[in-house]
């Protein structure tokens, strides 16, 4: 596969992500049934709606690539091993957002390649919002129809630093940590957008010590490289993917500032990735 071809495959991507957030948005706001996964995480109508247009617009675009998608996970290791480039996808991150009706919740759509991702396309639906980066064009934000703009990290934080963290799930343990960055102004959002503020310079800093799963954060964080940010695990190293038979992500750090040792400053150089 060519390796322009990731580029000229953004805009494709993006429209696709468009059409599955639509399909969301058609019951946004109704009453849906909503069922639970085996891991207790809940899945609607919407989910489901999604997934199709995805991975229906994935096989026409590129047919001689696989789809891993959340809602068709259950795929062995012993194959997944074997692929060098794939498509990563959460049709719909953010689902108790979406049933909570806040508005923060995401479709992400990610090109891995050699366990790295390399294209990634989130778009918000209510916000009409679209945030997509690429190895090798930068990163970008379009809103509806107007035309896109290039995005990048804000490498030199504030004295205040804008910190995001998940809405949903964030525990005693997160406040202390955190407590060694202070001051800090602490903003609680939902979905893969906590790595679209950092991608854009209106957040710093995103730790997640919590746990993730690999559709969740692919796209948006080749975003946030695409951006100049960074995604890493809390032994330092690049956050990767489809390297083992788990589906998790081990914990991990968001930021646009590359001269800082985050890693120290949270007193976490002696930890183990999954500490």
């Amino acid at each position: 596969m060519s390796d322009n071809l990731p580029a000229a495959l953004l805009s494709s991507i993006a429209e696709l992500a468009r059409r599955a957030g639509d399909k969301i948005l058609e019951v946004y706001g109704q009453s849906v049934q909503v069922t639970l996964k085996a891991d207790a995480s809940p899945l609607t109508i919407a989910d489901l709606r999604a997934h199709k247009v995805i991975t229906d617009g994935l096989a026409s675009l590129t047919p001689q690539l696989p789809v891993l998608s959340e809602e068709a996970s259950d795929i062995p290791y012993a194959v997944r091993k074997t692929w060098t480039r794939y498509w990563l996808v959460d049709p719909l991150d953010g689902t108790k957002e979406f049933l909570s009706r806040n508005g923060e919740f995401t479709v992400n759509i990610a090109l891995i390649d050699n366990h790295v991702p390399i294209l990634g396309v989130v778009y918000v639906p209510t916000r009409h919002t679209v945030y997509m980066g690429s190895r090798a064009g930068g990163a970008f934000r379009q809103i509806a129809e107007q035309s896109a703009e290039p995005i990048h990290v804000c490498d030199a934080p504030p004295p205040v630093l804008r910190i995001v963290g998940s809405r949903s799930h964030r525990g005693a343990d997160d406040e202390k940590r955190l407590s060694r960055l202070e001051p800090y102004e602490l903003v609680g959002i939902g979905s893969s957008l906590k790595f679209c503020l950092v991608a854009e310079g209106s957040a710093d800093f995103y730790p997640r010590f919590g746990q993730t799963s690999e559709w969740d954060t692919a796209a948006a964080q080749a975003v946030v490289n695409a951006a100049g940010g960074a995604v890493i695990e809390i032994d330092g190293t690049p956050l990767r993917y489809n390297t083992r038979d788990s589906l998790l992500n081990p914990h991990f750090l968001v930021f646009g500032d590359r001269t800082r040792d985050w890693r120290k400053v949270l007193g976490l150089a002696s930890e183990s990735p999954d500490a």
